[in-house]
């Protein structure tokens, strides 16, 4: 039975042969443990019959702490023989296990590993850390194997027990050097370098830091080798975190030979062949990449995962257990829940409170952020997270900047333990707040130059955002409400505006947030107007822009009232009410002139530039874009500049100036190169290519209509690119394709936020069109969009109608 106080049951194998001596002895396992200097774990399963080749110098070692005598030990040391191989054993029980095969992912971290142990200037130990179930014991064994050449004096192994005691390992240890006892060490190593390889150091701490500390001291040619939930915690140790394999991002390749070089695919995919032949099928790839993403490149829930493919497909299994990848788990086998659960507890209960907030987080997030959500003043977040590396809970990125991430598994297991302490709905609310006031803090640069960086500094935090709005919504809406106004500039720079009205418009209609603060209100609705325009709604949010107009007006708030008269100057536009978008532009601008704001006034002027060329007055336009130019230039703002720059080379083409609207227009295309604006681009170059065309550069103008894109036969489908062709096809003396592609354009450039495309669009396909019913239709609708709009005809316009058709036009 293996107990201390087991009957003899009789017997002649070494088992039944070492117990009745021990009993004989009076001997606890303990005391015949210490006696022989042994491990007691030995003893146990040599009495079990577990260990089924004990070495000749344990089995010595165990007859000399016996007191056999000489007949006694012959029958002791027979029966052993009995049980042992014939050759004799190497010297270390280390040496006697072969090392693993190929470590997937683990290259890198075995090379340097065996570069710092190989040298002479390594530490003198290291340690690999990390959550159970990341590989530390295969990667520290395949170091210690291919570092065992540069130990002449050996490399010896043990694996710590639960419980057991300084001495218990520096016994096991002396056994596994060939030993007696400890004190025959240095002997034994001759001032020879040598390494001991330590496993599951976490199972006894104290002891191991003792048991090491002690050979340290005593053993100056010796080196460690540890693996363990944390450091052992020695002055002199090195320690290595363990992260898990790398996963493709969400916007990698989808083709299986593309995934198959990140290293969780690799293993997921060599653990799914040994239960099943077939590789995956295609419907299964993707499935693939968003499983092992899931189980945040853990190998221990990469192979339980895995282990599922001999029934499951890929897919059901990231169905099945994508939400709930605690609960993978294999019968004999620790399972991830008990594996977390395991390095959780070994965190103080200020610590675990710490890390239960910061599940609330669900992608990458920065110190600042942890320490608000954390928001403990007895607690030092830079040594918690520093902690948390330590004990493998936590990822980071980053060399300048740091981002932090827990594992999914990790983060999965706090926030149940946070549910299970009645934290949740508490956290989630803190959670909130924190992003609210990120989104606030940051709102302010969403404008100008500092717009890109603004936006990327969100979108490192995208995700939260949307947890964070699910959570308050429902349960403190007026954080939500605060969070929400703060986005609507970064969703219509990202291209969310259908996703951000639709959470403004359902916040706001919200009863409970109709006592929030006014200004949140107030720039929730500009904010709701805002993105219904991205997507031609813009008609349908004309009553909130004006309430928020009316909101900042009693609150005397010049920067909400210039940002609301803009919005309806555009809402206005939208629908066609062209005098109304003007009082709204000249309102904003004698606002700015007030406060004074050099961007202010140069966006104010910039707002009238169109309805200036509307009225026909391109001297006016030229005026108020030398002014944004020049007002633009004092703020540093390049990118109004830039834009300035652009409008100037159209107004050049609209006065006939054909070179000067080409050579403006190539300027100003490099800078926009560097705003990533394409909208604004593919109209910079229409501008050009009209330009190209209308001078009879017809090569340089085809060149042009190549860089906005193939389209249909005649190379065009949107606006911009169909005007071209549309003028290409006119200077070539091709009338009928000329037309087709001003009819094009006219319906492209319909209901879109500048008219003016229309019109030209219209008078190109009057010129030009053969048939005559076409011609007459096309002069009808002219007239009624300049009537309905106050659209006048410029001078190079009328020209080119001819007075017949101008005074048609005038007479309708």
């Amino acid at each position: 039975m293996g107990s201390d106080t087991a009957p003899d049951q009789g017997g002649s194998g070494f088992d039944a042969v070492l117990r009745r001596a021990r009993l004989r002895a009076k001997l606890t396992q303990e005391e015949l443990a210490v006696r022989a200097g042994v491990g007691v774990r030995t003893v146990r399963d040599l009495e079990r019959g577990r260990s089924s080749r004990p070495q000749r110098t344990t089995v010595g070692l165990l007859a000399d702490a016996l007191g056999l005598d000489d007949g006694d030990r012959e029958s002791f040391l027979a029966a052993a023989r009995g049980q042992a191989t014939e050759e004799p054993l190497p010297p270390t029980g280390f040496q006697r296990v072969p090392p693993p095969g190929e470590l997937i992912g683990r290259g890198d971290d075995l090379a340097e590993i065996t570069t710092q142990l190989s040298g002479p200037d390594g530490p003198r130990g290291l340690t690999l850390v990390g959550l159970a179930g990341v590989g530390k014991t295969s990667l520290a064994f395949a170091a210690a194997h291919r570092v065992a050449a540069a130990y002449p004096g050996g490399v010896a192994g043990i694996v710590v027990t639960d419980g057991c005691t300084a001495g218990e390992m520096l016994g096991s240890i002396a056994a596994e050097f060939g030993v007696g006892r400890p004190d025959d060490l240095p002997a034994r190593f001759g001032g020879r370098a040598a390494m001991v390889f330590v496993d599951a150091v976490e199972r006894s701490p104290d002891a191991t830091a003792e048991m090491l500390a002690h050979l340290l001291e005593r053993l100056p040619t010796l080196r460690f080798l540890a693996t363990g939930r944390h450091p052992v915690g020695l002055s002199t140790e090195r320690v290595w975190p363990l992260a898990p394999l790398t996963a493709p991002p969400p916007e990698a390749a989808e083709s299986l030979s593309d995934l198959v070089a990140y290293p969780a695919v690799a293993l997921f995919l060599e653990r799914l062949a040994q239960v099943r032949r077939a590789d995956p099928e295609p419907d299964e790839v993707v499935a693939v990449a968003a499983l092992v993403r899931r189980l945040g490149g853990l190998p221990l829930a990469i192979e339980l995962a895995a282990a599922r493919g001999r029934v499951l497909t890929v897919p059901e299994i990231l169905d099945r257990y994508g939400d709930r990848v605690l609960d993978l788990d294999r019968p004999g086998s620790v399972s991830l829940r008990d594996a977390v659960a395991t390095s959780y507890r070994l965190l103080n209960p200020q610590e675990q409170r710490a890390l239960r907030r910061l599940a609330m987080f669900r992608y990458r997030w920065s110190i600042g952020l942890a320490e608000q959500l954390v928001d403990e003043p007895r607690t030092d977040v830079v040594h918690l997270l520093d902690r948390l590396l330590e004990l493998g809970l936590l990822s980071v990125r980053g060399s300048r900047t740091f981002r932090f991430r827990l594992l999914d598994v990790v983060r999965d297991y706090a926030a149940e333990r946070a549910a299970a302490e009645g934290e949740l709905a508490e956290a989630r609310r803190r959670h909130a707040r924190v992003m609210a006031d990120l989104a606030e803090q940051i709102w302010p640069d969403l404008t100008g130059t500092r717009l890109p960086e603004a936006a990327g500094r969100l979108d490192d935090v995208a995700g939260d955002f949307g947890t964070g709005l699910a959570h308050a919504a429902g349960d403190d809406p007026h954080t939500a409400l605060r969070l929400a106004a703060a986005l609507p500039r970064w969703w219509r720079f990202r291209g969310r505006d259908v996703t951000g009205r639709q959470w403004l418009r359902r916040l706001l209609d919200d009863p409970r947030t109709a006592d929030a603060d006014p200004a949140t209100r107030a720039w929730a609705r500009i904010g709701l107007a805002q993105l219904a325009r991205e997507h031609g709604a813009g008609a349908e949010e004309l009553e909130s822009a004006r309430e928020a107009l009316a909101d900042f007006e009693r609150l005397d708030d010049v920067a909400g009232q210039l940002t609301a008269h803009a919005q309806l100057a555009a809402l206005w536009m939208s629908t066609g009410a062209y005098d109304e978008a003007r009082g709204h532009a000249e309102a904003a601008l004698e606002l700015a002139r007030h406060g004074g704001n050099d961007r202010d006034l140069a966006v104010a002027e910039n707002n009238l530039v169109w309805h200036e060329i509307r009225r026909g007055d391109l001297v006016a336009a030229r005026s108020r874009l030398a002014a944004v130019d020049r007002l633009a230039g004092r703020c540093g703002e390049q990118r109004l500049r830039t834009l300035a720059q652009a409008n100037l080379a159209e107004v050049a083409r609209l006065d006939g100036q054909l070179e000067e609207a080409e050579r403006l227009g190539r300027s100003a295309m490099i800078g926009l190169a560097g705003l990533g604006d394409p909208g604004h681009r593919r109209r910079l170059l229409a501008t050009i290519g009209l330009a190209l065309a209308d001078s009879g550069r017809v090569g340089e103008a085809t060149s042009v209509l190549e860089q906005l894109g193939p389209g249909e036969e005649d190379g065009a489908q949107d606006g911009p690119a169909a005007v071209v062709a549309a003028a290409i096809a006119l200077r070539r003396g091709e009338p009928k394709r000329a037309a087709e592609n001003f009819a094009r354009a006219a319906e492209a450039y319909d209901g879109t936020h500048d008219p003016r495309d229309v019109v030209a669009a219209l008078v190109g396909l009057i010129i030009s069109t053969p048939d005559p019913d076409q011609r007459a239709a096309a002069v009808s609708r002219l007239g009624k969009m300049c009537r309905s709009g106050g659209i006048v005809l410029l001078a190079r316009e009328r020209e080119r109608l001819g007075p017949q058709t101008t005074r048609a036009l005038l007479e309708d």
